[in-house]
């Protein structure tokens, strides 16, 4: 039985090796390399699976695209015929998802305190370690900055006893950085669809470019909307219960005048049927009043839906009726729903990993 090999350049796939017997029979795709050929009615393979074999393509002569062919290929060879091992991986898989949901939900429920504070710091490391290990330097630029503001925030509103002027200064701080993380994921999210559209070759833009660029903007947007909401959950916590007005179980500490802020502790100067200069003044149902950055980043922020005081349910929808707010409240929404995307799953498909590496399945 007689085997051959043909070899076909990049160009014009032309056979530089002709065979002088024999029917022939040759898959002809394209890329450079050496390929399936049948000879004498036999089927052989000569591709990228015969690493001993001689004049094996170079890779580095090859376009991104056909690399991607050639480990595509290596790939489906490498995995042949290992169905049921992969069938097994796969019930691995949604077993430990299934499981693992379940006891992260009985952890929020019974100690909910240290689930945020696990949660928040795996927010804050797990992407520090991948985007490290990628070399990403610009999102490790922009967490280093954001990680040096919001630490220096963070230490203001944990001191006691608290300077008069930090409340306000927290709550502007988280919610200037909500509103560029909202406006960052929708910019995102609109290059994104644009390019699934082909819009972006109206402007000559390469899709993978354009596509890259919506997806890391997107990507931007969420990390830090969420990051963000995590920290200012925990200062309005320690800010408010600090003041007095506010306590997380129990009765607070201080009686509430008519013309102090429960979240600031400090004096409401505008009345609520007047227009402020600066900032308005809300009313709640239960008829406590706050200053409008207080409570804004107190309920949409910090994550807080009852009143500071008296810890009433908050209507989020007549509080901010207009609705281009509503939008912030659905985004704020969504961000605790990825909460658990961006924490937990590289935790939990590490985990799985090393089930499948103990039970010797690859």
């Amino acid at each position: 039985m007689t085997r051959k090999r043909l070899v076909f350049s990049r160009r014009n796939l032309i056979p530089t090796e002709k065979p002088k017997h024999g029917p022939q029979k040759a898959a002809l795709p394209k890329m450079a390399g050496v390929f399936e050929v049948e000879v004498d009615g036999v089927e052989h393979d000569h591709g990228v699976g015969h690493h001993h074999e001689p004049n094996q393509v170079d890779l580095s002569k090859l376009s991104p695209e056909e690399k991607w062919r050639v480990e595509h290929a290596r790939m489906h060879a490498k995995h042949k015929g290992h169905e049921a091992m992969h069938a097994e991986m796969v019930l691995i898989l949604i077993v430990t998802l299934v499981v693992a949901q379940l006891v992260l939900v009985q952890w929020k429920q019974r100690h909910s305190k240290s689930y945020n504070l696990v949660t928040l710091f795996q927010m804050w490391v797990v992407p520090l370690y991948f985007t490290t290990k990628l070399h990403w330097w610009r999102f490790l630029t922009t967490w280093f900055i954001f990680s040096v503001v919001t630490a220096f925030v963070s230490f203001r509103a944990t001191r006691k006893p608290l300077n008069c002027t930090t409340p306000r200064l927290v709550y502007k701080w988280f919610l200037l950085l909500y509103k560029i993380s909202y406006g960052t994921g929708i910019v995102g999210y609109t290059v994104v669809m644009f390019t699934l559209f082909g819009i972006n070759l109206i402007f000559r833009i390469k899709p993978e470019d354009a596509m890259d660029f919506g997806v890391s903007l997107l990507f931007y947007g969420l990390y830090y909307g969420v990051l963000g909401r995590d920290f200012a959950e925990m200062c309005a916590d320690f800010m408010a219960s600090t003041v007095g007005y506010y306590s997380a179980s129990g009765m607070p500490t201080k009686h509430l005048s008519d013309n102090i802020c429960a979240v600031c502790g400090q004096q409401i100067l505008v009345d609520v049927s007047e227009e402020g200069i600066i900032e308005n003044t809300y009313r709640l149902s239960c008829n406590h009043v706050f200053h409008e950055f207080c409570i804004r980043g107190w309920c949409i922020v910090g994550k807080k839906q009852t009143c500071p005081y008296c810890k009433e349910k908050v209507d989020l929808k007549r509080m901010f009726s207009n609705p281009w707010e509503r939008p912030h409240v659905m985004y704020g929404q969504l961000l605790d729903w990825l909460r658990y995307l961006v924490a937990w799953q590289p935790v939990i498909i590490g985990l799985v990993q090393g089930i499948n590496y103990i039970l010797g399945l690859e």
